[in-house]
């Protein structure tokens, strides 16, 4: 199966995350796209606890539910470890031999995976689809695709992706003002949230 890969915090996730799977999904042939929630995040510091982390979860599984080609897959869910894309891709080669493995990202990150840490050791175990937004200038992301090509031998694609100025740091700062999330994610997210009083203590973990 060809699967598709979405990682990140998603605290919360969002409508932005969602079509970025769909439109993998679709463009690309994807049998399935699974979101894997990061418990303890390299590059980010944060003091998520246990139950933060079970509500992250929570989220995902509401806002994807009865998607049949949306998965959640808790590999990365351990907030006792950091969680490296190179050793996921790795572990998940290994695991499921049988699959073909898209690593989905945005623009920015396209441009700043040589700060990753072991980045090299990622190219060899998928296929990156690079979410190309409407303001990012086309002729540019084809350089830095045929430079990490050409420098790496990764394997690239453009993933053309809506421009949505949705963030999960603009949700939770709504949320803790009380004021609503609705479009903002899907409204079971949306529920969730408002009837677990979610992001009240005003906390920015962007």
């Amino acid at each position: 199966m060809k699967i598709g890969i979405m990682g990140g915090t998603f605290d919360p996730v969002h409508i932005g995350h969602l079509l970025l799977g769909e439109f993998a999904y679709e463009d690309f042939g994807l049998d399935e796209v699974w979101f894997l929630p990061n418990g303890n995040p390299p590059h980010k510091e944060t003091a998520d606890t246990e139950t933060a982390l079970d509500h992250r979860i929570e989220m995902i599984r509401k806002a994807i539910e009865g998607v049949p080609y949306f998965r959640l897959n808790l590999y990365e869910a351990d907030a006792s470890r950091h969680s490296y894309t190179y050793q996921t891709m790795q572990a998940f080669n290994h695991m499921y031999p049988e699959h073909e493995f898209f690593f989905i990202l945005g623009a920015d990150s396209l441009f700043s995976i040589e700060q990753w840490r072991y980045f090299r050791e990622i190219f060899p175990t998928c296929t990156i689809l690079a979410a190309m937004r409407d303001d990012k200038d086309a002729d540019e992301m084809r350089r830095q695709i045929r430079y990490l090509s050409d420098a790496y031998g990764a394997r690239i694609r453009l993933l053309q992706a809506p421009l949505l100025e949705i963030s999960s740091t603009a949700i939770r700062d709504r949320a803790s003002r009380n004021l609503g999330v609705r479009y903002m994610v899907p409204d079971p997210v949306a529920e969730y949230i408002k009837n677990n009083h979610l992001y009240k203590d005003k906390t920015d973990r962007s």
